[in-house]
């Protein structure tokens, strides 16, 4: 069965707050709304991630409320020394408690707890701003700052929304746009992370959904610049039906060049690069891996467990014009996510 491209608004849940019309779009096209969810607040995830790249670090911002266990997680990523702070802050259950956006496109994230704040606004035209004052984080150091992420001129996402295989009414509905232009200054601790536009980049990685009682779920995405131009993508699949409508697309200057099946050739060895391929030979990719970070939650019945690495990716990949794009460098991260209800 083919991937369809939603190319118009229409609900991504019926009256009785079943999933419906799925497929993937260039475009928030799909109208989501949680109150029509007859599903339990335990089995519902929300999750809103922010990376920014430097040339010098990446600081990756994370708000995932899954339920039984509420997570706000900050890295900081040094690229030159290969050093990485992070801090999990966790709110048993959450359940919805983070009052995360029904859409994409607007609405704000504020977070204000002892000691620290996070807000993420979503401004009119696309733009967005982070604010962050943490006190304490990590050897009595602070992460103190202000960065604004601008769209490229008609920039397009990647929004998919699928089913789950004898998952009753479960869903994915997410959105990916690996394009941003980052500006701004943060204060970490005496060292100053500093975004100019044209030279930093930021990821935008929004997903909503019910889970399904077990998920096995692979992710990878990357922004920078190549042959003079802004080269980007997000690549994933999880155990959900994907067949209308899969989670891979490069970005050329903001355009979304669509991917069928990508495929994570994952070594056993750890700091071995990692291969992916396309199942149409349109991408050929390496990511060098040279930090990494693993996690493990649990709580009842609820457990989740999380590789996460941070390097760099070249390779090709097939323009949907035909004309083949070399990318080398390119700064991201890759993480498998293992999560059980």
């Amino acid at each position: 069965m083919s991937q369809i491209e939603i190319t118009s608004p229409v609900p991504a849940l019926d009256d009785m707050g079943r999933p419906q019309n799925f497929g993937w779009a260039r475009f928030p096209f799909f109208d989501y709304n949680p109150e029509l969810l007859r599903a339990p607040f335990r089995s519902i995830s929300e999750n809103d991630r922010y990376v920014l790249i430097s040339p010098a670090h990446m600081v990756i911002f994370e708000i995932l409320d899954d339920g039984y266990l509420g997570y706000i997680i900050i890295s900081v990523v040094s690229l030159r020394d290969r050093k990485r702070s992070t801090q999990t802050f966790i709110t048993p259950f959450s359940l919805g408690s983070f009052e995360l956006p029904d859409n994409s496109e607007t609405g704000s994230v504020r977070i204000r707890q002892r000691k620290k704040l996070i807000d993420f606004t979503a401004m009119e035209g696309g733009a967005r701003i982070i604010k962050t004052d943490i006190l304490n984080f990590g050897r009595h150091r602070s992460l103190r700052g202000e960065v604004v992420l601008s769209p490229p001129d008609a920039a397009e996402s990647l929004v998919t929304h699928m089913p789950w295989r004898g998952g009753g009414n479960a869903f994915s509905f997410s959105r990916h746009s690996p394009w941003y232009f980052t500006e701004g200054v943060m204060q970490f601790g005496t060292a100053e992370l500093v975004f100019s536009r044209g030279n930093a980049w930021g990821i935008f990685d929004w997903s909503r959904g019910v889970r399904p009682r077990s998920d096995h779920r692979f992710w990878a995405a990357g922004c920078g610049q190549s042959e003079g131009r802004q080269a980007g993508f997000s690549f994933g699949y999880n155990t959900a039906d994907s067949a209308l409508g899969t989670d891979n697309a490069f970005f050329l200057d903001g355009r979304l060049h669509k991917l069928d099946q990508v495929t994570f050739h994952i070594p056993l060895e750890r700091s071995v690069p990692w291969r992916f391929t396309s199942n149409d030979n349109r991408l050929e990719m390496i990511f060098l891996p040279h930090q990494e970070r693993d996690e493990s939650h649990q709580m009842f019945f609820y457990s989740l467990k999380r590789r996460q690495l941070f390097g760099s990716f070249s390779g090709r990949v097939i323009l949907d014009d035909g004309t083949e794009f070399e990318f080398q460098d390119i700064t991201g991260m890759a993480e498998r996510v293992k999560a059980r209800l």
